[in-house]
């Protein structure tokens, strides 16, 4: 199964992605306007009734590609292979910008994305494992890394669940959903000394990513069909409860965004036109992750110095350049020559764990001879 649309549904998640955040910053934080977000709002918000900001449209974009991709991976290669595949993209890129953010708030110039004035070292070394997330109040030094705690559960998920996704890989995604509602039930009736809020957070995101779960096993005829539509209703039910019980932060819109968005990523994901090879789409796919990471730490300093003199315009002009140049050092210095030295560390070590068990073999064996030609 092959997705040829992957990285134009890439490119527009990240695009998305930095616009939410434009726009929840000219609206919520600096109480203004700005055309593009008149344009984006009367072209595509009001027609199609998303989210404002188009919020969550970029991030379930992506969490659906990872279903998809991720599912095919975890059924094809080994917990090992299959884990040191992921990590190695995400890890080196993730402590890079999480130990920047760090430097950032300490030094003064950035503050930090959940309130507080700044970070101690037990909060810091938390926040290289995603562990400040889970504090209460949270504590959150790099705000959209978050969306990584969904990823690495999902992957840790798939390891687990490796078994049941190379026999009755559709028990995954209902089981997987039916447990998400435990989780917003949990966190809304225990009492609150017991509460993880984000937990809540990550079962009210993880339906995008079992929805591109499941739009791979109907692609790769895994599942029997009525069965695919039972998992894709547990989806929904997740989502609506998640709704009603305000996890989502960004109004009431998110079943219909998040099926919009579903629907896209079907289109598009089989979609091999000249559209998904312009060097721009291959340039935004490859660098997306990197974008994600980073962007926040430029936007507010960006045009918080330059708005004034350049206009709105402009000043995001300056910041679009300057998240291009840092994710472009961040790709090349960074995450593939990271992702190459993790990847090699585990080929090494596979290759000496295969010479150990043929030296073990051999010897086991020329024993058994050695017994066998005495008797």
């Amino acid at each position: 199964m092959n997705l040829p649309g992957a990285d134009l549904l890439r490119a527009l998640a990240v695009a998305a992605v930095i616009y939410s955040h434009i726009s929840f910053y000219v609206i919520d934080d600096l109480g203004s306007g700005w055309w593009v977000i008149d344009v984006v709002y009367g072209v595509l918000i009001e027609p199609a009734e998303l989210n404002q900001h188009l919020s969550f449209v970029g991030v379930a974009v992506f969490m659906m590609l990872t279903g998809a991709l991720v599912t095919r991976s975890a059924i094809r290669d080994g917990p090992g292979k299959f884990l040191t595949n992921r990590f190695s993209r995400l890890l080196p890129a993730f402590w890079v910008a999480t130990a920047i953010a760090i430097l950032l708030v300490r030094l003064g110039i950035n503050g930090m994305f959940s309130g507080q004035e700044g970070i101690s070292d037990t909060e810091a070394l938390m926040s290289f494992f995603l562990g400040g997330f889970f504090l209460k109040p949270e504590v959150a030094v790099l705000g959209v890394t978050w969306t990584l705690t969904v990823q690495f559960l999902f992957y840790l998920a798939c390891v687990a669940a490796r078994p049941i996704l190379r026999l009755r890989p559709i028990v995954m995604p209902l089981a997987g959903g039916a447990l998400c509602s435990l989780v917003l039930l949990y966190n809304v009736y225990a009492p609150l000394p017991y509460t993880v809020p984000m937990l809540s957070k990550i079962a009210a995101t993880l339906p995008a990513v079992f929805l591109g779960q499941i739009m791979y096993l109907a692609w790769a005829k895994l599942a029997p069909g009525r069965w695919l539509i039972v998992a894709v209703l547990v989806q929904m039910h997740v989502i609506i409860v998640a709704t009603q019980f305000r996890v989502y932060w960004a109004g009431e819109h998110y079943l219909w965004t998040i099926s919009v968005v579903a629907a896209a990523v079907v289109l598009i994901g089989r979609y091999d036109g000249v559209p998904t090879r312009w060097p721009v789409v291959t340039w935004l796919s490859t660098r997306s992750y990197v974008i994600y990471l980073v962007h926040t730490l430029i936007l507010y300093r960006v045009v918080e110095n330059t708005v004034l003199h350049v206009g709105p315009t402009l000043a995001f002009a300056l910041f679009l350049l300057a998240t291009a140049a840092v994710a472009e050092i961040g790709y090349r210095w960074v995450e593939l020559p990271g992702a190459r030295a993790i990847t090699a560390w585990r080929n090494s070590r596979s290759r000496v764990a295969s010479k150990h068990e043929l030296v073990r073999r051999h010897s086991g064996t020329s024993v058994r001879k050695i017994h066998a030609d005495r008797a």
